[in-house]
């Protein structure tokens, strides 16, 4: 129940972006590119690009978030197959580690056919509110190559791609289209979540 709840708050969110985004007067044409490029922004080469997938496979980050799943997933039995122990948390780890390539390697193929950068950016902004409002819009948002944002397709259709193909080997109790939708909102909620981090952690390193 509270993972579908999730699932709804962000999905939610998912929306009220793209109509924030998209509600711009001042541009005759349909379009969702509303932010100016930060500062000395440059658009990643192929090599680059490359470099950026590769460190992101098993990286800090990735790992503490597969930690974390596995942990959750333990404490709710989920799959219940799997059961408890120190060889079930290794298999629920080993399956969100194996998510998180699939994940990654989605993104990294639809975003260079896309042209789009899924970086973060820090916003240079003041206030509370309107830095938390700017982490949770990233999400949704990649920069194209002249830094100007729009829909982040790579993204989230990678987050959904990885959802819905990681059924494939999952216990029979987790492979409906229900549990995959699950599995997507919390992604896409993590990933919130860590663009929240991202926006004030330089701020609480200065202090």
């Amino acid at each position: 129940m509270i993972s579908r709840v999730i699932v709804f708050l962000t999905l939610s969110a998912a929306i009220s972006a793209t109509l924030a985004v998209a509600d711009d007067p001042s541009k005759p044409q349909p379009t969702i590119a509303v932010t100016s490029p930060p500062a000395q922004f440059e658009p990643m080469t192929r090599s680059e690009r490359f470099s950026n997938y590769l460190g992101g496979l098993v990286d800090a980050e990735s790992i503490l978030r597969a930690a974390a799943v596995a942990g959750i997933n333990q404490a709710s039995n989920t799959p219940k197959e799997w059961g408890g122990g120190g060889e079930a948390y290794g298999e629920r780890l080993g399956n969100a580690l194996a998510e998180h390539v699939i994940r990654r390697t989605l993104q990294y193929g639809a975003s260079a056919a896309l042209h789009q950068d899924n970086r973060y950016f820090v916003s240079g902004q003041t206030g509370f509110f309107r830095r938390t409002k700017y982490a949770v819009v990233s999400t949704f948002l990649a920069r194209r190559d002249d830094g100007s944002r729009t829909f982040s397709y790579s993204r989230i259709g990678a987050a959904a791609g990885e959802a819905f193909i990681s059924r494939a080997w999952q216990p029979p109790s987790v492979t409906t289209a229900g549990d995959g939708a699950v599995n997507f909102g919390l992604t896409i909620a993590a990933d919130v979540g860590f663009n929240v981090v991202r926006e004030f952690l330089p701020r609480f390193r200065r202090k």
